[in-house]
C-alpha cells in the first residue's frame, strides 16, 4: 500500500476533524455554560459558509479579509442570539429549548433555501489552485490555511478558558451557577459570552470550509448531528474532549474513506457514540467539572 496515499488521506482527515470540532467545541461550551442544547448550532455554521461565499463572490473581498469578518459577524450575531432566546432559556426547562431552537434551526435554514435556493455554490478565488507538495503530498493550500486556523482557535480557546479571569468564570458557571454568582460573577455576563464564543467558532468553521467545499443552504443538518456524537463521545460540556474526539473522528473517517463506501464511514461517528453511550456514560473524557 502507497505510504503518501495513507498520509494524504491523514491529513485529509485532521483538516475535516479541526473542521468538526471547532463546531463541536461551540456546542459543547454552550452546553456547558447554559445546559442548553442548541439544535441551531449547524444552521450558525452554514450562515458562516454562506457569508463566504457572498463575500468573496460579489463583495470580491480576499481570503484573510472574508474569514475576519465572517468571525465577526459570528460573534456578533451570538451575542443577538443569547439576548433574544437562549438567556431567557435557562431554567426553562430543557423541552421548551430543544423546540425553541429547532424552531430556529428551521427559521434560518429555510429562509436562506427562499434567499439562495439548493443549488451548491463553489468558492474560488487564486488560492484555489495554490497547493504544497511535503514527502510526496499534494497540499491544497487552502487546506492547510483550514488547518491553521483551527488548530489557533484551539489555542485561543484554551487561553481564554484556563489562563484568563473571564474563562475561570465560564468554569466557575458551569460548575455552579448559583455559587459564582454567590462569589460575585454575573452568570448572564458570562453566558452570553460563552455563546458568542461558540457561534464564532461555528462562524469561523463555516469561512474556513466554504473555499474547500461545495456551500449549500442545508449543509449544517449533517454536520451538526455529527458534532452532537462528538460531544457525547467526549464528555458532554467538555470542551477539550470534544475537540480531541473530533480529530480522532476526521481521521478515521478519512482513513476508512479510502476503502470503504461513504455509508459506513458516515455511519463510524454514531455507532461510536452507542458504543460509548453503552460502556461509558460520562463519555471518554467526561468529568464532574464541565468546560
Amino acid at each position: 500500500m502507497d505510504a503518501s496515499f495513507l498520509l494524504q488521506l491523514a491529513i485529509n482527515g485532521i483538516v475535516i476533524g479541526v473542521i468538526y470540532a471547532l463546531i463541536a467545541m461551540g456546542l459543547s461550551l454552550i452546553f456547558g455554560v447554559l445546559e442548553i442544547v442548541n439544535f441551531a448550532h449547524g444552521e450558525f455554521y452554514m450562515l458562516g459558509a454562506m457569508l463566504a461565499w457572498y463575500l468573496a463572490s460579489h463583495a470580491t473581498l480576499g481570503y484573510w479579509p472574508t474569514v475576519a469578518i465572517v468571525c465577526a459577524v459570528a460573534l456578533a450575531a451570538g451575542f443577538v442570539v443569547y439576548e433574544a432566546l437562549l438567556g431567557s432559556l435557562r431554567g426553562e426547562g430543557f423541552e421548551r429549548s430543544i423546540l425553541l431552537t429547532l424552531g430556529l434551526s428551521m427559521v434560518l435554514q429555510n429562509g436562506a433555501v427562499y434567499l439562495f435556493t439548493t443549488t451548491p455554490r463553489l468558492v474560488t478565488s487564486a488560492l484555489t489552485y495554490q497547493h504544497v507538495t511535503f514527502a510526496g503530498v499534494r497540499l491544497p493550500l487552502l487546506r492547510l490555511y483550514a488547518l491553521g486556523l483551527g488548530l489557533a482557535a484551539f489555542a485561543a480557546l484554551y487561553l481564554i478558558l484556563h489562563r484568563t479571569r473571564v474563562g475561570k468564570a465560564m468554569r466557575g458557571v458551569a460548575q455552579s451557577r448559583d455559587a459564582a454568582f454567590m462569589v460575585g460573577i454575573d452568570p448572564g455576563a458570562v453566558s452570553r459570552l460563552a455563546v458568542a464564543i461558540g457561534v464564532g467558532l461555528s462562524g469561523l468553521a463555516g469561512a474556513v470550509l466554504a473555499p474547500v467545499y461545495a456551500v449549500e443552504p442545508q449543509m449544517g443538518a449533517a454536520f451538526v448531528f455529527k458534532a452532537f456524537a462528538i460531544i457525547i463521545i467526549g464528555g458532554l460540556g467538555n470542551v477539550s474532549g470534544a475537540a480531541i474526539a473530533a480529530i480522532v473522528l476526521g481521521v478515521l473517517e478519512s482513513l476508512m474513506s479510502g476503502f470503504l463506501p461513504l455509508a459506513l464511514v458516515d455511519a463510524l461517528a454514531f455507532v461510536a457514540m452507542i458504543a460509548i453511550l453503552l460502556l461509558r456514560p460520562q463519555g471518554l473524557f467526561g468529568r464532574g467539572v464541565r468546560v
